[in-house]
Order: structure tokens, then C-alpha cells, then sequence
């Protein structure tokens, strides 16, 4: 027993550097202060529901049951793109270029600026190295050779959208981070200078290297372990430049803000839509890739215009679904729509107004994926004028 004491303290020292830190101080004064924050919490624009009662012994008998654990992982090795720094070093010839790097990381080169969403370099979306949802396939290039990056915007605490060995490689560098209001003081904790840090509620701005960034309204929750759980806010992400607006959602239900949004703050020239981890266990605070497309075009005011890339999906096993049945979905209904879509493999460069990756790449190494979707009813959003704002969400792999 003596022997184990050791092993016992280095995991609680490496689980309370994951968590992070707390919000204290004028940064929780000014939380305090957010017309989004009542009742001790940061609350939804609109009803958050939580999952049945009851559901997760339930939940994890079918996560965790064989078949379904095949069908949740590729049958071979997932084609990623092999990204140099020399391809990026070629300036877009549109001024704008996407590189999806999995899951939710994109890497945003716009009029002539470089912005990082979400990055997630590690092996594992979780508080330990060794423990937790892993990669289904390798990062498309190092993070150190990626290249110079005048911001990094991160849109939630959760582990799969906030990276601890990412955040600290990165608080080496010169680069800018813009952050929902709280998540500063993670940032702090692991090594970023408060200087670098520009930490905005909903629907306030800020300028980094000319590109203003605004914090937008999303429908999710957060925190990376038991207590404060809702003391950092979540949000979605529009970025402008001199010559072209994108969107990123972070992790987002849907909801009726996106048209406020657009009307806001687009049309954009590309979206990247979270169309991943969607499950009956929690209906609200991830989207279907049916909702992902309305969100899509509630966003370009109703037309079938700009492009949308579908983020969140095909890195980490964080639901019940089929890995890859997100990316056929998504296919599915944005042809049925008219819409543009792009589904680049894991580290494909392209510009939104140049020809687009469109290649069903998940097919050679994906179990058959059923189709319940076609000829389905558009789903829809309904909430009860007394339904609570926010919910007690906790979820399995959802951190």
C-alpha cells in the first residue's frame, strides 16, 4: 500500500491541472455582472432539457456493448491528408482557406491572418493521458509546425474543445486567445500570460490583427469537472475580415438565435457546424446533421448559399451513433437541400470558393450505415413556454 501513495498523488495532481481553476476575483465579478449568468449559473438562450431519468446505466450498457463498439470505430486507418508547412505557406489565392484537423480543430487562414478554433492536439479528450475517449486517427501535422497563428478561439471548457497539452504548447508562442467569458482563468492557470487573453460574453467583440471576433449566443453547457460546473460560458464564434465573415459553433443545440446570428453577423462565406456526438440522451445541446444544415441556412438567411464544413465528428467516439454516420447524414441533406458542403479528409486544405472535397472518404473503412434519415420529416424544435432554461447535463464522454 505504501508504494501505491505515490501513484495516488500524481493523479490527483495531474486531474486538478486538467480541471483547471475556478473563476475568481474581478473575473468572477464581471460573470456576475453578464445578463447571462442568474441564479449562480450562466443560463441557455433557451431550454436545455436534461435525459431521462434513469438513462445512464442505460446509456452505458449500449456504449459500452461489443457491437456497438465496432460500429462506432472505422475498419481500417482513417485517410488523413499529409499537411506540410509548405502547403500552408501558400497564401490562398481566394483569401480564404479551410483545414479541418479533426473533431472541431479548424485552422481558419483569412485576408491574410491566421485563426486557430478549438485545437486539440492530444491523444485523448479527457482529464488523464490514459484514461478517456482516444484518437481515431493521428493529428494531420504537429502542432510546432503548423506555423505561426495570430489567434486561437476556443468556444467551451469541455475536454474535447480545450486541450491542456495543446493550451500549453501554445502559451509559448505570441498568440492571441479569444475565450467565452471564465475559461481566462484555465488559460492563466496553465501558463498564458493575461495580456493574451481576450475573454468576451455573448455578443461582444474584439479585434485581434484586424480580424474582429465576436462571441455568439450557443445552446450547450460546461465545465471540466463536479463543482462550478456552469461558471464558464459556451459560445459560438463569427469572425470578419476585410474581405470575408466565417462561423464557427463550437458544441451547440439548435436553436431560433442562428437567424439573429446571420442577421447579425453573415451571410458567411463558410460555417463550420457541428454535425457529431448528437444522441436521444441529450436532444438539446448537440445538433443532428439535419439541424446542423438548418442552422446552416438560418445562418445565410434562409439560402442555400456559402459553404458548410462539418466539424465535431470522425476523431473521438463521444455517443451512441455510427462514426461515420454524421458525415453520410450530413452529405444526405445538404444535396437534398442544394447546400455546399465540404467533408475533406482530416487535414485537407481547401478554399470555400474554389472546388470543393466532396469525396465520400469514410466509406472504404465504415461499417454499412442505415439510413433512417431520408424521407424523414424535417425534425423540429418545440419548447414549452414553462420549460427551464438550462438543465443538469451530465454526460458520458461529454466534457
Amino acid at each position: 500500500m505504501t508504494g501505491s501513495r505515490p501513484l495516488r498523488q500524481q493523479l490527483r495532481e495531474l486531474r486538478s491541472e486538467a480541471f483547471g481553476a475556478d473563476p475568481s476575483g474581478e473575473r468572477m465579478e464581471r460573470i456576475r455582472r453578464s445578463p447571462n449568468f442568474a441564479d449562480g449559473v450562466f443560463q441557455n438562450p433557451v431550454g436545455a432539457r436534461t435525459r431521462p431519468s434513469g438513462s445512464r446505466r442505460e446509456f452505458a450498457k449500449i456504449y459500452f456493448h461489443k457491437e456497438q463498439r465496432l460500429r462506432r470505430s472505422p475498419e481500417g486507418p482513417i485517410p488523413v491528408h499529409p499537411t506540410t508547412l509548405a502547403d500552408l505557406a501558400k497564401p490562398p489565392v481566394s483569401g480564404l482557406r479551410l483545414t479541418w484537423m479533426g473533431h472541431s480543430s479548424v485552422l481558419a487562414e483569412i485576408d491574410g491572418r491566421r485563426v486557430l478554433f478549438d485545437p486539440v492536439w492530444g491523444e485523448r479528450c479527457s482529464p488523464f493521458p490514459f484514461a478517456g475517449p482516444k484518437r481515431l486517427h493521428p493529428v494531420p501535422v504537429p502542432l510546432a509546425a503548423l506555423g505561426p497563428v495570430d489567434a486561437v478561439v476556443i468556444s467551451h471548457d469541455h475536454y474535447d474543445h480545450l486541450d491542456l497539452p495543446t493550451i500549453k504548447a501554445l502559451a509559448g508562442t505570441d498568440t492571441v486567445f479569444a475565450v467565452p467569458l471564465g475559461v481566462g482563468a484555465h488559460l492563466e492557470r496553465w501558463g498564458v500570460s493575461e495580456d493574451r487573453i481576450r475573454e468576451l460574453d455573448w455578443n461582444e467583440t474584439t479585434k485581434i490583427a484586424g480580424l474582429s471576433l465576436t462571441a455568439t449566443p450557443a445552446r450547450h453547457f460546461c465545465g471540466r469537472g463536479l463543482r462550478n460546473r456552469q461558471h464558464t460560458l459556451w459560445a459560438s464564434w463569427a469572425v470578419a475580415g476585410d474581405e470575408h465573415r466565417i462561423f464557427h459553433s463550437g458544441d451547440t443545440g439548435y436553436f431560433p438565435g442562428f437567424k439573429e446570428i446571420g442577421a447579425a453577423h453573415g451571410p458567411f462565406d463558410a460555417t463550420m457546424i457541428q454535425i457529431g456526438a448528437y444522441s436521444e440522451y441529450w436532444p438539446d445541446i448537440h445538433m443532428t446533421p439535419e439541424e446542423g444544415l438548418r442552422a446552416h441556412l438560418d445562418l445565410q438567411g434562409g439560402n442555400p448559399h456559402g459553404v458548410l464544413l462539418p466539424i465535431h465528428w470522425g476523431t473521438f467516439n463521444l455517443a451512441l451513433h455510427a462514426w461515420a454516420e454524421p458525415g453520410e447524414w450530413t452529405a444526405d441533406a445538404a444535396e437534398a437541400a442544394g447546400q455546399p458542403v465540404a467533408v475533406p479528409r482530416p487535414g485537407e486544405p481547401f478554399e470555400p470558393a474554389g472546388p470543393l472535397p466532396t469525396a465520400p472518404w469514410w466509406r472504404p473503412i465504415s461499417h454499412p450505415i442505415a439510413h433512417p434519415w431520408r424521407g424523414a420529416t424535417p425534425l423540429a424544435v418545440e419548447l414549452a413556454p414553462d420549460e427551464p432554461r438550462t438543465g443538469d447535463l451530465d454526460l458520458a464522454g461529454e466534457r
